[in-house]
C-alpha cells in the first residue's frame, strides 16, 4: 500500500525511541522539543532505558516518559516476560500516530510493527525486515562530520519539517529539589553562583580521560588564580578512585608559585555525591566547566555554562559541546600532534590507554580556561546551537593536524 503523505496536524500522539546511554539521551531532547512545536496539539511520549530517565524527566514537552529497565534480562524469564507485556500494553494503548525511532536498536523494527503507528522513521540501517518496519527512513544514526543533535534532527527533515535555530536548543531540567540540595552545598562550602571552576575530569570508559597528574596540575593553576574549585564524579569506583588520585597527585606536582597578593582558592571533592539532576544544578551555577567527552561534558553545555571540553579517541565534530550560536562559549582542547585522531577505538590499538591525552599539555588546557573566564556571563536563557572552537598549541614541526571542531549550524 503507498505511505499515507506526512502531516503534522494530524498527530494526536507521538513516540521519541532512544535506547542508549545518557549524553545520547540528552542529545535527543531536541526532536522532543520540535515535534511539539510543530504539533502542538499532540502528546509526545518517549521510550529510553530506566538509569538514562534524569535525562528526560521535567522536558516541558514531554507528556509520558515509559522506560525499560537494562535488569529485566537479569530477574528470570518470567519477570522479564511480566515487564516486556506490561510495557508494550501501556505503549499499543497510548495508539501513536508516529514513531521516532533514534537508533539503529532492532527493539524499534518490532515495537514499529507491533503498535502499527500511521507514520515511523529511523535511520537506514539494513535492508529488508529493518528498511520494511518503516516508513521514512534517514540518511545514519551518526555521522563523524556532523553533530549528534543534527543527525536526529534529521528523522524530522525526512518528514519534511525543517528545524529552526531554536528547535536546535538541548534542554535538561534539573528540577526544585536538586537546585535546593546544591544551593545547599555552595553555602557549606561558602561558593558563590558564577564564583567557581567546576572540573568533573571522570567518564566511564577510562581511555577517555585526561591523566590524574595533569588534571591536579590544571586544579593547582587556576585555583592559583583565586578560582574555587570543585571536583565531581560519579558514585562507580573507578570514577572515585581517579578523583583521589587527583588530589593526592596535588602535592606531588610542581606548579608555578601563585602572585604574593593572591591567595590559592580552595579545591573541593565532592566525587560521588550528586545524582545527575544535582550535577545539572551544580554546573548551572559554575562560572566554566572543565571535563572530557561524557554525559556530565553534555549536561554542563545543556545548562548554559561554558564548557572546555578535552577530547582524545573521540570525534569533537559529532560530540563536543552543544551550546548557544556564535557566542564561542565552548572550547574543544585535543592533541595536534596525533594525525590518527579522532580513531574512535578503546584507547590505540583497544588499550585502553589513549596517547593523544597522556601527553595533552596542561597549558594547552589552561589556555582555553583563560579564554572562556575572560568572556563576560551570557544574559539567559543560554541554550541553543553552538559554534565550537578547538584549541591547539601552534606545532614546532608544521601546522595544526586532526580535523577542525564544532557542531553543526
Amino acid at each position: 500500500m503507498p505511505i499515507e503523505a506526512f502531516s503534522p496536524a494530524g498527530l494526536r500522539r507521538v513516540l521519541v525511541i532512544k535506547l542508549r546511554h545518557h549524553g545520547d539521551v540528552l542529545l535527543a531532547t531536541p526532536v522532543i522539543s520540535m515535534l511539539k512545536r510543530v504539533a502542538p496539539q499532540c502528546e509526545v511520549d518517549a521510550l529510553a532505558y530506566a538509569d538514562t530517565a534524569p535525562m528526560l524527566e521535567g522536558h516541558p514537552a514531554l507528556t509520558q516518559l515509559h522506560l525499560i529497565d537494562r535488569d529485566w534480562k537479569r530477574q528470570g524469564l518470567r519477570r522479564q516476560t511480566a515487564a516486556e507485556w506490561k510495557l508494550i500494553s501501556a505503549l499499543r494503548a497510548r495508539h501513536y500516530d508516529l514513531v521516532v525511532h533514534l537508533s539503529v536498536h532492532t527493539r524499534g523494527a518490532w515495537l514499529v510493527r507491533l503498535l502499527r503507528p500511521r507514520w515511523s522513521v529511523a535511520p537506514k540501517f539494513r535492508t529488508g525486515f529493518w528498511a520494511k518496519s518503516f516508513s521514512h527512513l534517514y540518511p545514519a544514526q551518526s555521522d563523524p562530520l556532523r553533530h549528534t543533535v543534527e543527525t536526529n534532527l534529521d528523522s524530522l527533515r525526512a518528514l519534511g519539517l525543517e528545524p529552526t535555530a531554536a528547535d536546535k536548543a538541548v534542554t535538561m531540567v534539573p528540577g526544585a529539589k536538586a537546585e535546593a540540595r546544591v544551593a545547599g552545598l555552595l553555602v557549606q562550602h561558602s561558593l558563590q553562583a558564577g564564583g567557581f571552576i567546576h572540573v568533573h575530569p571522570a567518564s566511564r570508559w577510562a581511555f577517555k580521560c585526561w591523566p590524574a597528574e595533569r588534571v591536579a596540575a590544571l586544579c593547582d593553576a587556576l585555583a592559583a588564580k583565586g578560582w574555587p574549585i570543585v571536583l565531581s564524579s560519579a558514585p562507580d569506583a573507578k570514577e572515585k578512585a581517579l578523583i583521589a588520585a587527583v588530589c593526592a597527585a596535588r602535592d606531588r606536582n610542581a606548579v608555578s608559585p601563585a602572585p604574593a597578593r593572591c591567595v590559592p582558592a580552595g579545591i573541593f571533592d565532592i566525587s560521588g555525591q550528586l545524582s545527575l539532576k544535582e550535577l545539572a544544578a551544580l554546573t548551572a551555577q559554575a562560572k566554566l566547566f572543565v571535563g572530557v567527552d561524557s554525559a556530565p561534558m553534555h549536561i554542563a553545555a545543556a545548562m548554559g555554562t561554558p564548557v572546555v571540553a578535552i577530547f582524545g579517541p573521540s570525534g569533537d565534530i559529532e560530540w563536543g559541546p552543544w551550546g548557544e550560536a556564535g557566542k564561542n562559549r565552548h572550547r574543544v582542547v585535543a592533541s595536534n600532534t596525533h594525525p590518527c585522531r579522532p580513531c574512535g577505538m578503546a584507547g590505540c590499538n583497544d588499550s585502553k590507554v589513549s596517547a593523544c591525552l597522556t601527553t595533552l599539555p596542561v597549558a594547552q588546557v589552561l589556555t582555553a580556561c583563560e579564554a572562556l573566564l575572560a568572556i563576560p556571563p551570557a544574559p539567559c536563557p543560554r541554550q541553543g546551537v553552538t559554534e565550537v572552537r578547538r584549541v591547539a598549541a601552534p606545532d614546532p614541526d608544521g601546522p595544526a593536524l586532526g580535523r577542525p571542531g564544532g557542531g553543526a549550524a
